[in-house]
């Protein structure tokens, strides 16, 4: 019984985790070498990840320090941190590039704080939709004889409760993203 609950919570799962490095790409003031998760570098005519052409450290709170294995990569680090959706503009010292992250504005901080609840709503909902599906599932599998009444109500019991165990989560998540945020 319990493995015809298991692709639900599997999707459940990802759509939590999804939501997870979509926060860790939020830059909340602080230096977070994850804001450069996405961002990919023309190595050599491969777009490669950035963290595979150099070392990412944060030698301060509000810098990260980028430091080609290459002397020739970075001017591609710098054009594709350009070009993404960044916002920051590298300096460039030769050897090394730095990208130093202002303070955020209290409407900055504001306008994360509703993008980040935002997207804890529409994960919630994706958590709801699969709950929906599994349901919806559960009965077809009671109609077709496959399984009896009582399993399905438990199996539908199983699934409310996997459903609000990710809500929580999801809730969890969303507060102290948003407390990292509205922190100064």
């Amino acid at each position: 019984m319990e493995e015809r609950l298991q692709p639900f919570e599997t999707k459940m799962s990802k759509s939590y985790d999804a939501l997870l490095r979509d926060y860790a790409a939020i830059r909340a003031g602080r230096a977070n070498p994850h804001v450069l998760d996405k961002i990919k570098v023309d190595y050599y005519g491969t777009p490669t990840p950035l963290q595979q052409v150099g070392n990412i450290s944060v030698p301060e709170a509000r810098i990260i320090l980028i430091q080609p294995w290459e002397k020739k990569m970075i001017r591609e680090i710098e054009r594709a941190i350009n070009t993404s959706d960044l916002g920051i503009n590298p300096t460039n010292d030769g050897s090394a590039i730095r990208l130093v992250f202002p303070e955020l504005t209290e409407e900055r901080r504001k306008a994360l704080a509703k993008d980040v609840k935002k997207k804890g709503d529409e994960t919630k909902v994706a958590i709801r939709n699969i709950r929906r599906d599994a349901n919806e599932t559960f009965k077809k599998l009671n109609k077709n004889n496959e399984l009896t009444e009582d399993d399905q109500k438990a199996l539908e019991t199983k699934a409310q409760k996997l459903t609000d165990k990710y809500i929580a989560e999801i809730d969890k998540a969303v507060e102290e993203k948003t407390k990292e945020i509205m922190t100064v």
